[in-house]
């Protein structure tokens, strides 16, 4: 009450709500007063030619038809949607709603202390009313969630198209429904408690400090409950992410770096392998700074998207050029970060064909997706790859198409360095000869 008296906070909250309302109102005038004028200036506009060319007015007067039509177009473009995507009305209209709610709430206080002076009991019990409330909200709050899960869960929930995808969807069913059961549960005791030992006159509240037996109840099953869960969790990811090097080798290896805002795609070649990178190599041409120096980057190809074989291992080398991006392809259940300078890996194996999945969602147009799931600049939205998964005959046919990384301009690149090396090297070698 010192701190209220000495700086007049009621009167500062009293002065910034009335910023609030003079603000908003300006606002919605501005834009009102806008639609109008732009409305009467195009009515202006369209009758300045009749007046302009008197040589070409109808013959017959049409001044009484020109006026209602004038009259009917005004009445047509005023616009004021703009009103109601406005934050500032939004604002005013729950300003609004919490002045209504406080004066009914002091016109109900004003009823009550008047029936106290005559000597009356409070004609409400709002203890009575509060706990009342309780049992709405819990009501209304069960059948949101039930709407969510009836509406939402089928867009949310969709059948995975890669074989660990299967694991990865169990788990995250069982987290989901022993999830729910608690949050239910929990809200049910919660609001059914508040509303059954709700105030009242006619008895007294029980005190009630401790119980060891809901003590160890509350701690032990929840620690079992999310001992499993995590075990779950983590025996999964294991099995996803590190498997035998006989599967490693069965595996299509592609390599995928991110940068702002792509990704750069290369296969590896006959030998399964890709070769060695540096950043320090980074050229225009040579944009994923390969070392050509090492023979397993000779037959390694460069590709605009991805594609890949059904029923296959695929075996993904992630990373990045610059930032922190994050390879996610939701439909096969795949996340993982790419960092700069530490490859990460990620080996799935896709179970049904583009052309499989357009039947199965009845959408034509349907493509897997390569996004970013980290916030990596002002492009992100729009780091994106096509990913699409043909028969194995098929992904054959394409990859022997894909152009070799190690190709004439990258050679003349390479031996004009090394030429450059050598010229540096000699001038090098001649001034230490004169210098002795």
């Amino acid at each position: 009450m010192g701190l209220i008296k000495k700086y007049k906070l009621k009167e500062l909250v009293a002065f910034v709500v009335i910023c609030i309302l003079t603000g908003s109102s300006w606002s919605l005038l501005a834009q009102t007063g806008d639609s109008t004028a732009v409305t009467t200036t195009d009515t202006a506009t369209a009758a300045a030619p009749a007046a302009a060319n008197p040589i070409s007015a109808p013959l017959i007067s049409t001044a009484v038809d020109t006026a209602i039509n004038a009259a009917t177009t005004v009445a047509a473009e005023v616009d004021n949607s703009a009103t109601y995507k406005s934050a500032w009305f939004y604002v005013l209209l729950f300003f609004l709603l919490c002045v209504f709610i406080g004066i009914i709430g002091k016109i109900l206080r004003v009823y009550e202390l008047s029936r106290e002076m005559q000597g009356k009991h409070t004609a409400y019990d709002w203890r009575k009313i509060n706990g009342g409330l309780f049992i709405v909200a819990l009501i209304t709050g069960l059948y949101g969630v039930y709407w969510s899960y009836d509406v939402q869960g089928s867009m949310s929930v969709t059948e995975s198209a890669t074989v660990h995808g299967e694991d990865i969807d169990l788990m995250f069913y069982v987290t989901t429904i022993i999830t729910t059961i608690v949050f239910i549960l929990t809200h049910i005791f919660l609001f059914g408690f508040s509303f059954k030992y709700r105030g009242s006159v006619e008895r007294k509240a029980y005190f009630y400090p401790h119980n060891n037996a809901v003590e160890r109840i509350w701690t032990i099953v929840p620690a079992i409950v999310l001992t499993i869960l995590v075990l779950l969790g983590f025996f999964t990811w294991r099995g996803i992410t590190n498997p035998s090097e006989a599967e490693q080798k069965k595996a299509v290896l592609i390599e995928v770096r991110g940068e702002q805002f792509k990704w750069n795609i290369r296969y590896a070649g006959g030998d399964n392998q890709v070769g060695v990178s540096n950043y320090k190599l980074i050229t225009p041409t040579n944009g994923l700074g390969i070392d050509f120096k090492d023979q397993k980057s000779w037959d390694d190809k460069l590709a605009g998207e991805i594609v890949i074989p059904v029923n296959r291992p695929t075996r993904v080398m992630i990373g990045s050029k610059d930032v922190l991006h994050s390879f996610y392809i939701p439909d096969f259940r795949v996340q993982m970060n790419a960092v700069p300078g530490m490859p990460t890996f990620f080996q799935f194996t896709p179970k049904y064909t583009t052309a499989e999945m357009r039947e199965k969602t009845n959408d034509p147009k349907f493509d897997f997706v390569l996004l970013c799931a980290k916030i990596c600049g002002s492009g992100h939205y729009n780091m994106q790859s096509k990913v699409t998964v043909v028969s194995e005959a098929e992904y054959a046919a394409w990859v022997a198409k894909l152009p070799l990384m190690y190709n004439d301009d990258m050679k003349k690149e390479l031996q004009m360095a090394e030429s450059k090396i050598q010229e540096t090297n000699n001038s090098v070698a001649l001034n230490n000869n004169i210098n002795r």
